[in-house]
């Protein structure tokens, strides 16, 4: 059994996510968070985090990133700003692929009970290294096996679940560039 799997069958994981779910469900359902335009994550207690709205520059890559993806993918989807439990709380991942399969096996309509094999995070001026690092940490505890940031100037950084520096290429999506302009 992986190191992923082992971690997300640990019953201290499987609480956490059950709690997540709980809690992300009266989030969905207060409608003062319905009317924010703010993103929304939570921390492993349940506590909001609440981060300013990306710039249209963010969306412009998250789309040309989910686009992208589309196109040399199949058998699965995109998603973008899609929340994922963690051992930390939920995290919205930018914009990910998920194969049908594990898009299936899924506990919650709402919340990815196991991370996407492909999460992408487009950096914002105000991300910080701690900051993605531990989203990085978080996304491959929870399963995804490649997690790519998108610098503010489009260049691409791919990681692996199965090596622990920077890899020159997706193994996922060898085809992908490493450069994406947003337009």
């Amino acid at each position: 059994m992986s190191a992923v799997l082992e971690v997300a069958n640990r019953p201290e994981f499987q609480n956490q996510t059950t709690f997540n779910l709980a809690v992300w469900e009266k989030i969905l359902a207060d409608p003062f968070y319905a009317r924010l335009e703010h993103r929304i994550e939570t921390n492993a207690h349940g506590q909001v985090l609440m981060s300013p709205p990306p710039s249209s520059r963010h969306g412009k890559e998250q789309f040309s990133i989910g686009y992208l993806l589309h196109s040399l993918m199949e058998g699965g989807a995109v998603v973008t700003e899609c929340p994922v439990s963690t051992s930390q709380g939920i995290r919205a991942i930018d914009t990910a692929w998920i194969s049908q399969e594990r898009e299936a096996a899924s506990r919650s309509p709402h919340v990815f009970t196991r991370a996407p094999e492909i999460c992408v995070e487009v950096l914002s001026p105000s991300n910080t290294t701690n900051e993605m690092l531990e989203k990085k940490a978080l996304y491959f505890e929870a399963g995804a096996e490649e997690v790519w940031f998108c610098s503010v100037e489009g260049e691409m950084a791919f990681y692996l679940a199965t090596a622990p520096d920077q890899a020159a290429r997706s193994l996922l999506c060898p085809d992908f560039p490493l450069v994406i302009t947003g337009d």
